[in-house]
């Protein structure tokens, strides 16, 4: 493993994880969400979102967790070797990702670029513009799109690793500390 992606559902842990397995090889890591969002949730201009990705992929070893399929999972793909897709249960998701909304609002953390959880959009029913809502819509798409993935041949290059507990990602993230491949 010297080239990972990691995906799965908001709130799943991709971001946590692929710290770990980033800090276990001793090689750097990219959060998708932190290029892609700027301040005020700007996104960045595609073309510009595929360069910064695309400079990054270019190395030699990485961690990149997060899915912007149409935007950038190409150039990901392209050069990974291991996909880890954290598939937890949607209760599980969801509680997580409620948790961490809270705190984040209630501490007013800064996420990326200045950019803080926003307490009107905990109730907003638009998936686009509510975490909780487009978690909990987006899980069996997520399922279907990334089972679908790791059984089609144009992939099959990639070694995927479904992880389905939080106990199954522990315990891969304390096996990545093992010799890089």
């Amino acid at each position: 493993m010297r080239r990972i992606s990691v995906v799965g559902n908001s709130g799943s842990g991709k971001t946590t994880l692929a710290a770990r397995i980033a800090a276990a090889l001793g090689i750097p890591h990219l959060e998708l969400d932190a290029v892609f969002h700027q301040a005020d949730w700007q996104p960045l201009p595609r073309e510009e979102f595929r360069a910064a990705v695309r400079e990054f992929a270019a190395a030699d070893a990485w961690v990149i967790d997060g899915n912007y399929d149409s935007a950038v999972r190409d150039l990901v793909w392209d050069r990974a070797d291991t996909v880890v897709w954290l598939d937890l249960p949607r209760h599980r998701i969801m509680r997580q990702l409620a948790a961490r909304t809270l705190r984040r609002m209630v501490a007013r953390a800064e996420l990326w670029n200045g950019n803080r959880e926003s307490w009107s959009n905990l109730f907003r029913l638009d998936p686009e513009e509510s975490i909780l809502r487009w978690a909990w819509t987006q899980h069996r798409t997520y399922q279907e799109r990334y089972l679908s993935d790791s059984a089609d041949p144009a992939f099959a290059r990639l070694r995927f690793v479904r992880l389905r507990s939080r106990a199954e990602a522990d315990r891969f993230a304390r096996g990545a500390a093992g010799p890089v491949r």
